[in-house]
């Protein structure tokens, strides 16, 4: 084993986006790409020699290929110990977990989240800091930087490490040991949520529930804990055999990808319960027995209801929701007298708060819902969470979220996603929008008149660092909202997406469908950034 020093040259678009890079798969098989950007992590780090660095992704098509590259190179770079998943598999909330856990430096993730994969489709890679959360701006800016200036990168000339065999063996003077991938997590779980209680609910032989983990990472996660640990009849977790390309669906939890759940859920003899998660297993979606639970509701529902848990049974130190996120939660933290934060979209904006002991939960309306627990979002935690609260409250889904409107007033929200839109057409359509805010306050637009217009800024309140442009609010005075933000998940062309709420106290009407209240605001929007000339689509991608 020797230590070869390969040169090479920088690639000019390895800018991490809202969760590290993601392009598609055959961009990082070019020579020297993924090096190039896995020596550019280390080469902004200092002080990890002799340091433990957690690995593991999603399992998705060239996930294996990228581990070994990742740990011959985290031994020519110094690093003393690498904690890997069992074939390669750490979804990204059991790799915080693991993080935390093992108190290391850090951790690299391999995944695209929700993002379709495969030889044809998309690959992505992030770094993690020593909190289990997601690296911060200043991190990932420093990433880019040295991606720029690149010139050679490290590593180690060896044989593959057998990732299926748990145990430890040697690269170099540095160890590695292939861990169960599911065992801390559980048990963080466990230690969590009422475990007998839910074991119970679910032997009762009164409640069934759907999992679907989409052939993507959860699988393992979901058989042990609700199969194996919760007792859950065998099967209760379809969909549970993490593949290459996910058997060729989409891994995103909403009601257009996640379609096989769906007609269960609102099909006859439907069960009481059902749940789905994404590629990398931090995001969720709940549904009632034809019944859907918005993201944003379930995160004020969690809230709401959170001294029910064991784990939160002491209350909430406050919440925090990014911004296009409706203000469900906020209602809430308003009556519970908790302090609620608005940040930027990115989980990596919840850290600090969390840290600081500001933040319990957290949320985000693109399906992602967490705690202090890890530093990421987390499906399989949300999924738990709604079910210690149905064993404890013996309700349906349904009940409870009408119950929480009468209580707290209803949110109407939705999201229309652009997707593969032109990139300049995208940029041009926001540029018009910026340059029409300092003229829409006090404008009427038919019933609604604006109360303010703005560029979302964010200035952290625990170490003072300042985002900008994170997305385009119009608010009115009702409290209605639209916000319009480019997203930076996708691998091609650009995603607009299109935020709209308004809130609605009367209990008499708050049973309409989501795009029949919002249908003003829908045809403002597009009024307003003119969306349909710009793009020249017709009709959202996907609406949720």
């Amino acid at each position: 084993m020797s230590i070869k020093t390969v040169s090479t040259q920088p690639f000019t678009d390895q800018k991490p986006g809202t969760s590290g890079l993601r392009k598609r798969v055959k961009a990082f098989q070019q020579t020297n790409y993924l090096e190039n950007f896995v020596q550019a992590i280390f080469n902004s780090l200092e002080g990890y020699q002799g340091q433990t660095l957690v690995v593991g992704g999603d399992g998705r098509y060239y996930n294996r290929q990228a581990i070994q590259i990742i740990l011959k190179m985290s031994a020519a770079n110094g690093f003393g110990r690498v904690l890997v998943g069992q074939g390669g598999i750490l979804s990204t909330p059991a790799a915080s977990c693991v993080i935390r856990k093992n108190q290391a430096f850090g951790g690299i993730i391999l995944s695209a989240s929700h993002n379709p994969g495969g030889p044809d489709n998309d690959f992505g890679i992030k770094y993690n800091i020593g909190n289990g959360g997601p690296a911060p701006e200043k991190v990932t800016e420093a990433i880019y930087t040295y991606s720029k200036e690149i010139t050679s990168y490290q590593i180690l000339a060896t044989e593959d490490v057998n990732l299926d065999k748990l145990g430890t063996s040697q690269l170099g003077s540095m160890q590695v040991e292939v861990i169960d991938s599911v065992a801390d997590y559980g048990d963080l779980m466990a230690s969590l949520f009422d475990f007998d209680l839910i074991r119970k609910f679910i032997a009762s032989g009164n409640f069934r529930m759907c999992i679907d983990s989409m052939h993507a990472v959860t699988g393992p996660y979901a058989i042990e804990i609700f199969e194996e640990r919760l007792g859950a009849p065998i099967g209760t977790v379809q969909n549970g055999t993490p593949l290459e390309d996910f058997g060729g669906g989409h891994p995103d939890p909403n009601l257009v990808y996640a379609h096989e759940l769906v007609d269960i859920l609102y099909g006859e003899g439907a069960p009481d319960f059902g749940a789905a998660s994404d590629g990398d297993g931090d995001r969720n979606m709940i549904l009632g027995r034809k019944f859907f639970v918005t993201p944003s509701d379930s995160l004020a529902i969690l809230a709401a209801n959170a001294k029910l848990v064991p784990g939160y049974s002491s209350g909430l130190a406050g919440v925090a929701r990014s911004m296009p996120t409706s203000q469900a939660v906020d209602k809430v933290a308003a009556q519970l007298g908790m302090d609620c934060y608005e940040t930027p979209t990115g989980w990596k904006f919840f850290g600090n708060l969390l840290d600081a002991g500001k933040a319990t939960l957290c949320g985000e309306e693109s399906f992602g819902t967490g705690s202090n627990h890890v530093r990421e979002k987390d499906g399989l935690w949300a999924v738990l969470f709604w079910l210690n609260i149905l064993a404890v409250k013996q309700q349906s889904v349904e009940s409870i979220v009408k119950e929480h409107w009468q209580s707290y007033g209803r949110n109407y929200y939705s999201r229309h996603d652009y997707e593969e839109v032109d990139t300049e057409k995208a940029n041009t359509l926001m540029t018009n929008l910026r340059s029409l805010l300092s003229t829409l306050k006090g404008k009427q637009f038919g019933q609604y008149q604006v109360a303010y217009a703005d560029d979302f800024g964010y200035t952290d309140p625990i170490d003072g660092s300042i985002s900008q442009k994170q997305g385009i609010r119009i608010g009115f005075s009702d409290g209605s909202r639209i916000v319009f933000r480019l997203s930076g998940t996708g691998t091609q062309g650009a995603t607009l997406r299109v935020y709209l709420e308004s809130y609605e106290p009367d209990v008499a009407k708050q049973n309409l469908d989501p795009q029949q209240a919002l249908a003003d605001l829908i045809t403002l929007s597009d009024e307003i950034a003119q969306i349909r000339q710009m793009t020249g689509r017709e009709k959202p991608t996907v609406i949720t």
